[in-house]
């Protein structure tokens, strides 16, 4: 299976989970199925509302001066400026990987701030995959053509220190998973997740390769949302 991002992560958590390895999460419902794009009406949220949403992916230190992008009908647009080079945004479905069963669901709203590095080496790949959902294409062809930037360069390579904030208590990462736990994301170049000690018994990092971006993620659960509220509670062995 090939997932990536937030869903990426949450996949490889849930796997953790049922192995009995680090935590565990209460029971949860299974997906639906979403075998085609919504209209995209469906996946558009009002403009104040959806900067609002940006905004509680971290703290208010970080995200009162982050460039906020919102997403419109050809794809996502600069609705605030910013001043210390983060940006702010919410992710839809179609983040997540290409065989995943909710990559059109249109009920998902993912807010995440990436740091300057993220912005710069991971944020293309986002922008890219929406352009490419709003513009009609199927699920193989926006695979493809991902494929086809990176192997031609028009997509980078991962920065050292690109990652992300995925800390608002008002996400809904999917039927699945639903608000789930705050954490923050680390995107590498494609490396051995051993060498960040992820996945080991006690260690409180996840990571596996995702071949499709051609990168390495690592994950890590935070106690507090961004508001500075408690989290829910994650159970070590």
């Amino acid at each position: 299976m090939k997932l990536t991002s937030w869903k990426f992560t949450l996949w490889i958590l849930t796997l953790v989970v049922f192995s009995g390895a680090v935590c565990s999460l209460p029971a949860q419902k299974q997906p639906s199925s979403y075998a085609e794009m919504a209209p995209i009406q469906q996946y558009l949220m009002t403009r104040d509302a959806e900067i609002n949403l940006a905004r509680t992916a971290a703290p208010e230190s970080i995200s009162r001066d982050a460039e906020v992008m919102v997403l419109g009908r050809q794809g996502y647009e600069t609705a605030i400026q910013g001043k210390n080079g983060f940006v702010c945004m919410v992710q839809r479905s179609w983040t997540a990987g290409f065989d995943d069963p909710e990559f059109w669901n249109p009920k998902l709203r993912a807010p995440i701030c990436f740091n300057p590095p993220g912005v710069r080496s991971y944020l293309p790949f986002n922008l890219r995959k929406t352009s490419l959902a709003l513009h009609g294409r199927t699920r193989a062809q926006i695979f493809e053509e991902i494929q086809s930037a990176f192997n031609s360069k028009e997509l980078p390579t991962q920065e050292p220190g690109s990652m992300g904030y995925m800390m608002s208590k008002d996400a809904y990462l999917g039927d699945r998973d639903g608000h789930w736990h705050p954490h923050l994301m680390f995107y590498v170049p494609e490396t051995d997740t051993v060498s960040w000690g992820a996945g080991l018994p006690g260690s409180p990092i996840l990571g596996s390769k995702d071949m499709q971006e051609h990168l390495t993620v690592f994950f890590i659960p935070v106690s507090k949302w961004s508001d500075g509220t408690d989290g829910p509670p994650m159970k070590n062995p």
